[in-house]
């Protein structure tokens, strides 16, 4: 992965220090502006925020200042607005990121319509020459049962066939690329003979599986609801890998609310009112069976695998 090219801003960031009064997250600070690696080329960064898990207890009881309640006391409110789904103080807190992302992944992503992007303009500059190649453990078949999910990971010469297939591709797109826009990722001219195609144009070339980049700025709430999904795992993996360090983010930006979210989204379950109540009766020793309740047999089997069944 080059970093180079952040390298120096970062080092820049570093020396600079800013006078403020605002509260600031202790744990956020330690990774601010540092590229946190995701897949072979990619990379989350946090770039600013506004808000901790003072600033959602301070909105929730609209006081002045820091308050003067305790600690326990601070995570029993932020537990309580967490489990009754009060979720106006979760938005009191925003996060910017820059991220660096496989174009199939960011088509997925930019379907969480709730936050504001602003995404590199292969119209105005031309791509790096940086393609997403998934390894070995993570090339698997197409899943019989689940239209959108994956099977058992290819074996042998035929997955080495298919990573040297998808690399083969990768490169020639690029190399056409360049030839289309006669420049190089430097912005040379290749040919002087010659005029290049508009980079609007040229770009239309590149498979989705080269990287894009973007700064994504979020409230806490749906930053929340994008990792209760995407951190899933039945969400495809390599969106997973980024849901997974945006994780440890929220970890260290508000660690009472990455306590109560793993409590009752990540780690939690929902219910619906018949999976009640069939748990209700089976409590009290009535062994009907799904269907008498009119559940069909995939729901129950959603509802044996969360209750371990």
């Amino acid at each position: 992965m080059d970093l180079n090219r952040y390298q120096s801003e970062l080092e820049d960031v570093k020396q600079t220090r800013h006078a403020t009064k605002r509260v600031i997250s202790e744990g956020l600070e330690e990774i601010l502006y540092e590229p946190l690696p995701v897949l072979d080329h990619g990379f989350v960064r946090v770039v600013d925020y506004m808000g901790d898990d003072a600033a959602i207890v301070q909105a929730a009881r609209v006081s002045y200042g820091k308050g003067t309640k305790k600690v326990n006391q601070d995570q029993g409110l932020i537990n309580y607005l967490m489990r009754h789904r009060h979720t106006t103080p979760f938005e009191m807190c925003e996060i910017k990121l820059h991220v660096k992302l496989p174009i199939f992944v960011a088509r997925q992503w930019i379907r969480h319509r709730t936050a504001n992007v602003n995404e590199y303009s292969a119209r105005y500059s031309i791509l790096d020459k940086e393609f997403y190649l998934p390894n070995h453990e993570n090339l698997a078949a197409q899943s019989q049962s689940n239209r959108q999910g994956r099977d058992a990971v290819l074996q042998g010469p035929y997955a080495d066939q298919v990573l040297d297939m998808l690399k083969r591709d990768s490169e020639q797109v690029y190399s056409t690329y360049e030839y289309l826009l006669n420049e190089d990722s430097e912005g040379n001219v290749l040919d002087e003979e010659r005029q290049g195609l508009a980079r609007e144009l040229a770009r239309m070339n590149l498979s989705v599986n080269y990287y894009t980049q973007w700064y994504w700025k979020v409230d806490l709430h749906n930053f929340m609801r994008f990792l209760s999904l995407r951190a899933d795992a039945h969400a495809q993996y390599e969106i997973r890998a980024y849901a997974d360090v945006m994780l440890k983010v929220l970890e260290k930006w508000a660690p009472m609310t990455y306590k109560a979210f793993e409590e009752y989204q990540m780690h939690g379950a929902y219910f619906s009112k018949t999976a009640l109540q069939i748990i209700q009766d089976r409590l009290q020793g009535a062994m009907k069976e799904p269907k008498e309740y009119g559940m069909s047999a995939r729901e129950w089997a959603e509802v044996a695998a969360k209750l371990g069944l």
